[in-house]
């Protein structure tokens, strides 16, 4: 009898666990489908599209799709309550950030990536995909009927992910920027009759691959005077070079009241100030509102007012056949983007000069330590009765915060600065193609300790 018992609790256990564990893989294998689809028809062999199409698709994505999804789902979840529950989120992506930056130092420790590429390990580490692809994860989770989440997957999710939105956008216009700075060591000073000259020395004119506008297309434009040289360090150096004993000692004439160059060095604005206002003068904050930004400050701004709220959303909204519009052309976001990544594996990587062990050193920490990190953060600040009580995608969606490959967002800051383009072209094609079985593993995980947390 009691044996009978067991062989039937053993049984049930191993039929529980491997139906865990198949609901927790089936999203992903739907994103790998549509994922193979796209590297099949980009291929180069095959070239059914070819990488012009694609790279309109992104645009596409960028302005229209990803827009039209963020502002449908975020404003109709949006409410004062919420902005206040919701306040962990974008605290979260901060401290992964921090934590993914104390990794990737470990990793320059460890791993000796050649000098140059110092702050492009760090900041390969710490800065990961918080946008299209948990879209798409959580999009392919709640479409799957036996989800764990409960009613309103898809439009709970699609607004935790988009209210982090505007952090993540703010990190990359001002920390990732002059992370991704070309280092001085990458110029030489040619001293000439007529002056200096400028020589960048590993600068090559390579064809621009897919991910360089796989994620946000046009950030070529925003190229400045100063976007491909190591502005702030030669300003910081300069600076610091500046003795103020270089001042004129001169006193002031008490019956004129004319200042003095004495009383001139007093007044000189502190080089501490002086190099805080240049960074700040050559970080292009103003390019934060991009169409995706646009349409989570708008979603915010309308959720919060129920008079504006119930012209847009709401069955008797007056506005409602805008919204519904909105949605159908959300639809398309989470397929093309798993195209677009698709088109972009099928370029294959580039040559790097970051070296095997660095490559590998990186993937680890973010594919595989960092979540581990995530794990106890989140279930800390459960503890600690900072999150949604009750809510596993609120938890779900923290969690993925620490999980995504590297931002492909990231390729594009490097050809913008001219920083390490083909190293980060390589590093990303490879983590995303490790994520393939780290996301696995993590969301069977994921889903095992969200049945305990909640």
């Amino acid at each position: 009898m009691i044996s009978r018992y067991l062989t039937e609790l053993y049984q049930n256990n191993v039929k529980s666990s491997g139906e865990d564990v198949m609901s927790a893989m089936l999203p992903l294998i739907k994103l790998l489908t549509l994922t193979l689809f796209g590297l099949v028809i980009a291929h180069p062999k095959i070239q059914i599209i070819p990488k012009a199409t694609f790279k309109l698709l992104s645009k596409l994505v960028f302005a229209l799709f990803l827009p039209c999804l963020i502002f449908s789902e975020l404003g109709e979840s949006m409410t004062l309550d919420n902005l206040v529950y919701w306040w962990f989120i974008p605290v979260n992506v901060l401290i992964s950030t921090a934590v993914g930056c104390i990794l990737g130092y470990l990793v320059v420790i460890i791993c000796r990536p050649p000098p140059q590429l110092n702050r492009f390990t760090i900041i390969m580490t710490a800065f990961g995909n918080t946008g299209n692809l948990p879209l798409a994860v959580v999009g392919s989770v709640c479409h799957t009927s036996d989800n764990p989440f409960g009613p309103h997957c898809n439009s709970r999710g699609v607004a935790y992910v988009s209210f982090a939105q505007w952090v993540c956008v703010i990190l990359v216009y001002t920390l990732v920027y002059h992370m991704m700075e070309p280092p001085l060591e990458y110029y030489e000073i040619v001293e000439e009759e007529g002056g200096e000259i400028e020589e960048e020395l590993p600068v090559t004119n390579i064809s621009r691959p897919l991910l360089v506008e796989a994620e946000w297309p046009g950030i070529e434009d925003k190229e400045t005077e100063h976007s491909k040289t190591p502005f702030i360090a030669r300003i910081f150096k300069s600076i610091s070079s500046v003795s103020q004993s270089t001042l004129p000692d001169v006193e002031v004439d008490g019956e004129s009241g004319e200042k003095s160059p004495r009383s001139l060095r007093c007044l000189a604005e502190p080089r501490v100030v002086r190099r805080m206002r240049i960074v700040v003068e050559q970080t292009p904050i103003k390019h934060i509102l991009q169409p995706p930004t646009i349409a989570s400050l708008l979603a915010i701004i309308i959720g919060l007012i129920p008079l504006l709220k119930g012209f847009f959303f709401g069955y008797d909204a007056p506005l409602g056949f805008v919204t519904n519009s909105l949605e159908i052309l959300a639809a398309a976001m989470v397929p093309s983007v798993m195209l677009i990544l698709g088109g972009m594996l099928a370029e294959g990587p580039n040559e790097s000069t970051l070296g095997l062990r660095t490559t590998i050193g990186i993937s680890v920490a973010r594919l595989l330590l960092l979540p581990i990190f995530g794990i106890g953060i989140v279930t800390l600040a459960d503890k600690l009765n900072f999150l949604v009580a009750g809510d596993r995608m609120y938890r779900f969606v923290l969690l993925m915060q620490y999980t995504t490959p590297s931002a492909i967002l990231l390729g594009a800051i490097a050809s913008l600065r001219g920083y390490a383009v083909k190293e980060a072209s390589a590093l990303i094609f490879w983590q995303h193609l490790f994520a393939l079985f780290s996301l696995s593993l993590y969301i069977v995980i994921y889903f095992k300790l969200l049945t305990h947390m909640v």
